[in-house]
């Protein structure tokens, strides 16, 4: 077993034996433990009472996070003619139609989030295969298959995160940046924890979130009290 740095030693050690936390002393410890050279992102995890191959309990969502997340989000837009100019002009870092199709068929992936208008389906539909494991196939439950172009292109810029559950049961998402304020980090991820309580599927059974996880990218997690998480 290969042996732990000081750094990341130090950051077990502070938080060994640590669990069930409010959000408040979770975020303080998570925050006060990212040590590494760049500005880590947290992380949380929320492990829910639910088997996603079920469509009755699959649970996906889109918040936009009351502080943002601090990450910068390429856009891709599926769009022609007028929608393509305003999607342009909002902001959008890649714009096409057949031509954007070809690209990302060819392998070329350089977006983070995938916009389309709904006569672009037939095309970006031949995509799914592509698109679609890597969690980024438009769809119209999240906003992202709109004829509102440059909303959901302003969304996805300023901090709007899209998720979906993993097939462990697993819903996961970045709520910020260790350098922000821990107020704003708070904020972040009561906003998420609510936005996937309100998801919750009619047929979720028994005990719907069983654990939520906050860690940053390099450093170890504490788990946050379930009924703390929202605030509510």
């Amino acid at each position: 077993m290969a042996k732990l740095g000081k750094r990341t030693r130090a950051a077990r050690e502070a938080l060994a034996g640590k669990s069930n936390l409010s959000v408040e002393d979770a975020v303080a410890l998570v925050k006060g433990n990212a040590t590494a050279k760049f500005d880590e992102t947290v992380e949380l995890a929320v492990n829910l009472g639910v088997d996603p191959r079920h469509a009755d309990q699959m649970v996906r969502g889109v918040i936009g996070l009351p502080n943002g997340t601090g990450k910068t989000v390429r856009v891709a837009v599926f769009a022609r003619g007028a929608k393509a100019d305003e999607a342009t002009a909002a902001g959008a870092d890649i714009v096409g139609a057949e031509d954007l199709m070809e690209t990302v068929q060819g392998g070329k992936i350089e977006f983070d989030r995938c916009i389309a208008t709904p006569d672009m389906m037939p095309v970006v539909g031949r995509l799914g295969k592509v698109l679609g494991p890597r969690n980024l196939m438009p769809n119209p439950k999240v906003g992202t298959v709109t004829m509102d172009v440059a909303d959901a292109v302003k969304a996805a810029k300023g901090g709007e995160v899209q998720f979906k559950v993993e097939k462990a049961g697993v819903v996961h998402a970045g709520v910020g940046k260790a350098s922000f304020d821990e107020a704003k980090l708070v904020e972040n991820v009561r906003a998420f924890v609510g936005a996937v309580a309100k998801a919750k599927p009619a047929g979720a059974k028994g005990t719907y979130m069983k654990k939520i996880a906050l860690s940053s990218t390099m450093g170890p997690g504490v788990t946050i009290d379930v009924s703390n998480a929202t605030g509510e």
